[in-house]
């Protein structure tokens, strides 16, 4: 919700210092961070075969698909076969859904303009919204919050934008803590810069 980025070289130090295993959950990281979109381990430069990793990641956001994966040692992946309930009853992907999957990758692998794209998408906003009451938090990432703090004045302003045509969803206590009541801009490769800027003016007219 914050935008922000686990701190993972040290997350992953204190795990080699008590052999212990650190679980990676790479929702919003996958297809968008690191070289060729290969997340957030890359962007931090672990490397992802390290054998204490369980790296998952969804398949319904940048992959554009559906679904979800994890990813680790073959120790790790058997025993997830033979263990997980949740997998062992889960209905297998459709052909189709392979084959989706595989043109996503395919485009992920090759997407450099596309994240170059988002982070100017990124910049712009944060530019735009400089110098006026709203507050952005330090999100190096395409989840842009804008912190309102009142619960019915975050309801208002998301209203407000609703009603012209921009849908940037209010998100209220208990999912975020209290009194820190925000939009959550979510930008993507699929927008323009003219749909970035029609959300900074629509903002700066309701400061």
């Amino acid at each position: 919700m914050d935008g922000d980025l686990a701190p993972l070289p040290g997350l992953f130090e204190l795990a080699e210092r008590f052999d212990a295993w650190l679980v990676i959950d790479d929702a919003h990281g996958f297809g968008v961070l690191g070289a060729r979109g290969r997340g957030s381990l890359s962007h931090f430069g672990v490397a992802p075969d390290a054998p204490r990793l369980i790296y998952m990641g969804t398949l319904g956001k940048a992959a554009g698909a559906s679904g979800a994966f994890v990813a680790g040692s073959g120790t790790l992946i058997e025993w997830l076969l033979q263990r997980a309930r949740t997998y062992i009853f889960t209905t297998g992907s459709s052909p189709a859904m392979a084959c989706a999957l595989l043109a996503s990758l395919d485009l992920i692998e090759g997407g450099d303009a596309r994240r170059d794209h988002l982070r100017q998408l990124t910049a712009q906003l944060r530019d735009g919204l400089a110098n006026t009451r709203w507050r952005l938090m330090a999100s190096p990432t395409a989840i842009q919050p804008v912190i309102i703090g009142d619960n019915h004045e975050a309801l208002r302003v998301a209203g407000a934008l609703y009603e012209r045509g921009l849908w940037v969803p209010a998100i209220r206590p208990p999912t975020v803590p209290k009194g820190s009541a925000r939009l959550r801009v979510s930008l993507t490769a699929a927008h323009s810069t003219e749909h970035v800027a029609q959300l900074v003016n629509a903002l700066r007219d309701l400061a």
